[in-house]
């Protein structure tokens, strides 16, 4: 451990636990990206997780919280301090209007199984429950249904440590600047530590899905397609014009689980994942494995139907398989037909130019599904900053997923997404920000949110001045060119990694310039500040009583 570090926690208060290790890998959950932080911190209390950020800003060190990295970017590397709150995770109070205070490490799943015990759900779901709350909410995450928005739609309130050390209290009513960007917070204010989150009363859904051409998918776009159900989604197969239509309804019945799918078995996982190993090499057999796959799965035949009844926390999930590239953009609703038409015309060669898409598909095969959900914001209360979705009408997100079989990259990536991001773009939409979107530019980024942006990048240089928790991704995608961050990280090396992926070494903003400028300069740097000085400052004109120590 470096010296200043040990000399640091020689000063701190030796009854509060610093729980680190040095030798730790982190990686994404695909493998797309890999990193090694100098420490691997675990804290079990909100004191520990103050005492990590004091001697962070005290050691001049980043700070980068991470949960189970399912976003496949590199958002969650550091080669500085890594934070994960597996073991901060518990459920502190359930009262009588459902309101459940957390601590913000807990995963889905287990929120999931806490919850059932007090006969209560979370009102919506995305398509996995691995993620812990704290990250679902800072990335966007969202289900598919018109009755619900975001899952940040039912966060009360929020409880962050900020860079001083200091405890903000947020919601709607207190603090809403804070709250609106810390909603979508992208892991560059602070450390969420506690959220308060309005549930519902368990349910079952019956789910019923079915397989359907696509023209009639199209065709029933402005019917009953989206509103047929209280959650609907739809994977579109893009060489055989076919779709999957899943929905689900809430009920009163008993569970009837699915029958055992074919994919979800020993022999279909390995059987579709050397499929696509193949296609890796023989692109022009992934029509094939199209047809055979999802044919297994659910059916040859259009009209083919499976149902099932399931708890909510089981049934609107999905099953991920393999490591995969995930580019999603959310657009609006009313654009869907002709997004999905041009597409698929630009798939299928596009000899009359219908999509105007720029780039060849000559030779490109791509793996599906593409997958196709809904949601509603427009009636929200209080919106992130950076909400990517419709403010005045539906929205759809379409997902171009590639996999990455045996965490091998796809040959037709990078103009696969050149295409498909030119297309979104083209439509007016707007990228998950967890996923792998490639050719934006953050100056397009900045004229999607307009005065938005601005704000959430006020907010988080008041409560981050010398960004502590900024990484190489945050200076690409949101932060000005001439941000001067001290504490900030950016990317000096990126090469293979072992197995597949990249590994990226990063360098604090300071450290390059430590030659030119030693000690910072900056007159409100908190290097420069005492302890009890540091610990008390305050960044934003915030409410009374806001703080806690």
């Amino acid at each position: 451990m470096d010296l200043l570090v040990v000399q640091e926690l020689l000063k701190s208060d030796t009854s509060i636990p610093f729980r680190a290790s040095t030798g730790y890998t982190h990686h994404t959950w695909a493998r797309t990206f890999h990193s090694r932080p100098e420490l691997y911190l675990r804290p079990q209390s909100h004191a520990e997780i103050q005492k990590i950020v004091n001697l962070a800003r005290k050691c001049r060190r980043r700070l980068t919280t991470v949960g189970c990295g399912h976003s496949p970017s590199d958002l969650t590397c550091t080669s500085s301090w890594m934070v994960n709150l597996d073991d901060y995770s518990e459920v502190l109070s359930v009262d009588s209007s459902h309101h459940v205070v957390m601590q913000s490490g807990i995963r889905l799943h287990e929120l999931g199984e806490q919850l059932h015990k007090y006969g209560l759900a979370m009102p919506n779901l995305g398509s996995i429950d691995n993620q812990s709350i704290a990250g679902a909410i800072a990335t966007g995450t969202h289900g598919s249904t018109l009755e619900h928005g975001l899952l940040s739609e039912a966060v009360v309130a929020l409880k962050i440590i900020l860079a001083n050390g200091r405890t903000i209290l947020c919601s709607k009513d207190q603090n809403e600047e804070v709250f609106r960007a810390a909603l979508i917070s992208l892991g560059a204010l602070g450390i969420i530590t506690e959220i308060t989150f309005k549930a519902v009363p368990s349910f079952n859904i019956e789910w019923t899905q079915r397989i359907q051409s696509l023209d009639s998918v199209l065709s029933s776009w402005e019917g009953n397609l989206w509103t047929q159900s209280e959650f609907v989604r739809v994977w579109w197969l893009p060489y055989s014009k076919r779709a999957v239509v899943w929905n689900a309804e809430k009920t009163a019945k008993p569970e009837l689980p699915a029958v055992k799918s074919w994919y979800d078995g020993k022999v279909g996982y390995h059987t579709y994942h050397i499929l696509l190993y193949i296609g890796q090499w023989i692109p022009r057999f992934l029509p094939t494995v199209e047809w055979f796959v999802f044919g297994m799965q659910y059916g040859f035949k259009s009209g083919k139907t499976t149902s099932a009844v399931q708890a909510s926390r089981e049934g609107l999930l999905m099953n991920c398989l393999y490591s995969q590239f995930v580019n999603e953009w959310a657009l609006p609703l009313s654009k869907g037909p002709e997004a999905i038409s041009r597409l698929s015309a630009w798939l299928h060669g596009d000899k009359a130019n219908l999509s105007c898409i720029p780039f060849s598909s000559k030779g490109l095969y791509v793996h599906c599904p593409i997958e196709v959900r809904v949601s509603d914001t427009s009636s929200s209360s209080v919106r992130p900053y950076l909400d990517p979705t419709c403010p005045d009408e539906p929205t759809l997100y379409l997902n171009a997923t590639l996999y990455r079989p045996y965490n091998q990259d796809p040959p037709c990536r990078k103009r696969y997404y050149e295409a498909f991001e030119w297309l979104m773009k083209d439509m007016g939409g707007r990228p998950h920000w967890a996923k792998n979107f490639a050719t934006v530019h953050k100056s397009e980024i900045w004229r999607m949110y307009g005065s938005n942006i601005e704000s959430w990048l006020k907010i988080r240089d008041e409560v981050d001045p010398e960004g502590m928790f900024v990484g190489d991704w945050h200076h690409r995608n949101l932060l000005p060119d001439n941000a001067t961050l001290p504490l900030s990280e950016k990317l000096v090396k990126k090469e293979k990694a072992f197995g597949g992926g990249w590994l990226v070494r990063g360098i604090l903003e300071e450290k390059t310039h430590l030659e030119l400028s030693r000690p910072s300069s900056r007159a409100e740097s908190f290097d420069l500040m005492h302890g009890a000085e540091a610990e008390a400052s305050v960044f934003l004109p915030l409410d009374n009583d806001t703080y806690e120590t």
